[in-house]
């Protein structure tokens, strides 16, 4: 796979939670760390997601924000 993002994560889909329009994708990175994703319900049936398989998150973004209490 190449892509032009520089932030690529590895992991193991835990859960996905798929609905008529999106599907929530849940990727385990590490033990006790997740990412979730909602992404459309036709790119989840066109990648054949589902628990146990091996994905990539793929962050591309122009900023990233930090917040503090």
């Amino acid at each position: 796979m190449k892509i032009s993002a520089r932030n690529t994560i590895k992991g193991k889909i835990k859960n996905v939670v798929q609905g008529p329009v999106s599907a929530e994708v849940v990727l385990g990175i590490a033990p006790g760390i997740e990412i979730v994703a909602v992404i459309s319900a036709n790119s989840a049936k066109a990648l054949k997601l589902k628990k146990g398989k091996k994905a990539y998150a793929i962050i591309k973004a122009s900023s990233v924000m930090i917040g503090v209490d």
